[in-house]
C-alpha cells in the first residue's frame, strides 16, 4: 500500500499509477443484498432462472454496486496519513464497459490524475479507477473519484 503524508507527496504522484488492490468476489449474496438495501430488485440482478436464458446467461451485479466498491479498493491501494478529515466529494466521470456475472472476482486499478488545491488546508484528490474483470478484457467500471481531504 503507498501512504502520502503531506500534499507535497500528493502533487508529485499526479499522473502515476498508485496501484491495485486485492480481488472482490461480488457473489450472489452480495448481489441480493445491494439489491435489498437499494430496492434495485429488477431480474437480470436477482433472478437466476430467467437471467440463465436472459442476455447475460447469468445473474449480473448492479454497476452501481461495483461503483460503491471504490473505497473498499482505496483502503487496498493507498492512504493519506495526516488529514483532519477526508470526505467523498463526487464522481467526475463513470461509465460501465463491461457487466459482472454473479461469482466473478473484480478488484480496482487506480491513478492519480489531479490534486486540485482548494485553499491552504484543503485538496480535492482526483483518482481514476479501473475495475477490472479477472478474465475479461473490458472493465467493470471506470470512473473518476474526488476526494476532499482537509489537512
Amino acid at each position: 500500500m503507498r501512504s502520502f503524508a503531506s500534499v507535497a507527496e500528493l502533487d508529485s504522484a499526479v499522473g502515476v499509477e498508485l496501484g491495485v488492490s486485492d480481488w472482490v468476489v461480488l457473489d450472489q449474496p452480495t448481489i441480493d443484498a445491494f439489491a435489498d438495501v437499494t430496492g434495485d430488485r429488477q431480474w437480470i440482478h436477482v433472478d437466476a432462472g430467467r437471467s440463465a436464458n436472459g442476455p447475460f446467461g447469468a445473474t449480473i451485479a448492479h454497476g452501481y454496486l461495483t461503483l460503491a466498491l471504490l473505497p473498499r479498493f482505496r483502503a487496498d491501494i493507498f492512504d493519506i496519513v495526516t488529514p483532519r478529515m477526508s470526505l467523498n466529494y463526487g464522481l467526475n466521470k463513470v461509465r460501465f464497459p463491461a457487466v459482472v456475472p454473479s461469482g466473478s472476482r473484480v478488484r480496482g486499478r487506480a491513478r492519480l490524475l489531479a490534486v486540485e488545491h482548494r485553499g491552504p488546508d484543503a485538496v480535492d484528490v482526483v483518482v481514476e479507477y479501473h475495475v477490472e474483470i479477472d478474465g475479461s478484457p473490458k472493465p467493470a467500471c471506470v470512473a473518476e473519484s474526488v476526494v476532499r481531504v482537509l489537512f
